[in-house]
């Protein structure tokens, strides 16, 4: 893989590897902040996940918005826009005084969680070539465990001594990356070819024939299993240190991001892992073994309460649990031609991502009237359905043994 690759598609990936890994932090910092703000400002478990709930549906929207930019401006100014964006908004959490004021700069997050996926992506899926793409992507997904990993020792070291408001100032450091990213990586060889050729279809091709039933398809998979993914890591943090008589675990803050740590190098290694696993056993087969095993683990990860059993499936939790993300840079990019990919991968993802923001708010409501640990096994039916949906997609095998991704705006891909 190594020697098949030039020093600029590398650039690329670690560019839109750092900047997922700093989103993620980011977003983070809310779920790992999240008792003590319920505590700061009296919030039920519902208002609390309202604040994330309005998260995800600003991301669905940054990410639709920033799909069709891409297309337009190129990836990497996206990219280096976003990661600005989402940076100074985390930062500015700190300045909340209540509910509101959390759902406002918690929203502005959102915008730039759903413009980075979406413009770093597509950066990745188009610089790389088909034979190593879902690796790559692999690698780009699996900075949201570094991410997570990183909110985690964040919070371990600021949230006790210096409280909230300077654990969220820390969201303003990944700005330095958008400098970074626009000075050191060019955009993409299909996407420049691509601005030089006048017409091609628009955004609203995607929801016509040959391309609306894939679109329809592949929105009602990603929403499957973002839902129970949103369901379940936004609940995790607030679970494992709720009080037992909560339906929680009890751990303190620092047990609590110390229980995180190998469920989030599970994460990590479920990532890398998918894309060495799918070109062994198939995209199809590797996604659904994933999606089985999250639904089997998550119930009984909610009902344990020794700390030990805890730590014990943590990442297994974290493997099967996240690492199927890996599949979807790759697949929404190849079944989309360059001149409307940033628009269709980023409507298709987020728009599933957006519908999932009723999870955090589900579980929540759950979790006021039964407990959070049995509101998380709600989380297995999604998973599940998500096994049965990718079903419905066409040929993600045998598209990814394309040598390249489709060049021209002119391309029509048969359903």
């Amino acid at each position: 893989m190594v020697n098949a690759v030039n020093s600029q598609q590398w650039r690329a990936l670690f560019a839109a590897q750092a900047g997922y890994m700093l989103d993620a932090m980011d977003v983070l910092l809310y779920v790992f902040a999240l008792n003590t703000l319920r505590t700061e400002f009296h919030l039920s478990n519902s208002e609390a996940g309202l604040v994330s709930s309005i998260t995800l549906i600003c991301s669905a929207l940054g990410g639709i918005a920033a799909g069709i930019l891409a297309d337009r401006f190129g990836r990497t100014r996206l990219l280096a826009a976003t990661i600005l964006f989402y940076s100074l908004a985390s930062g500015g959490t700190a300045l909340s005084s209540g509910l509101g004021g959390l759902i406002f700069w918690r929203g502005l997050v959102g915008f730039g969680l759903g413009g980075e996926w979406s413009a770093g992506a597509v950066l990745v899926a188009e610089t790389w070539p088909a034979k190593h793409r879902a690796k790559a992507i692999s690698f780009m997904q699996a900075g949201w465990a570094l991410g997570y990993l990183l909110a985690a020792g964040v919070t371990a070291v600021v949230l006790p001594r210096f409280g909230w408001r300077a654990l969220f100032l820390t969201g303003l450091l990944p700005a330095l990356l958008a400098l970074a990213v626009q000075r050191g990586v060019a955009e993409p060889k299909v996407w420049l070819e691509r601005t030089r050729i006048a017409g091609g279809p628009g955004f609203g091709s995607i929801f016509r024939p040959p391309l609306r039933r894939r679109t329809v398809l592949a929105t009602l998979l990603t929403t499957s299993v973002l839902f129970a993914y949103w369901g379940l890591f936004t609940w995790l943090p607030g679970f494992l240190s709720a009080p037992r008589a909560a339906g929680g675990a009890g751990l303190s803050i620092l047990r609590t991001s110390a229980a995180l740590v190998p469920m989030q190098i599970g994460a990590f290694v479920g990532y890398v892992s998918f894309g060495w696993i799918a070109d062994r056993f198939g995209r199809r087969a590797t996604f659904v073994a994933y999606m089985l095993m999250a639904a089997i683990l998550t119930p009984i990860y909610g009902f344990a309460r020794s700390e030990s059993t805890l730590v014990l499936l943590g990442p297994l939790i974290g493997f099967f649990g996240s690492g199927y993300f890996s599949l979807f840079g790759a697949m929404l990019a190849e079944i989309y031609p360059s001149s409307i990919r940033g628009a269709a991968q980023g409507f298709t993802y987020n728009f599933g991502r957006g519908l999932s923001a009723l999870a955090p708010f589900l579980v929540g409501a759950l979790a006021d009237r039964n407990g959070i640990g049995a509101a998380l096994a709600v989380n297995s039916a999604f998973f599940l359905t998500g096994a049965i949906l990718i079903f419905t997609i066409p040929k993600i095998d045998e598209i990814g043994a394309e040598s390249v991704l489709p060049p021209a705006p002119h391309v029509r891909i048969q359903s």
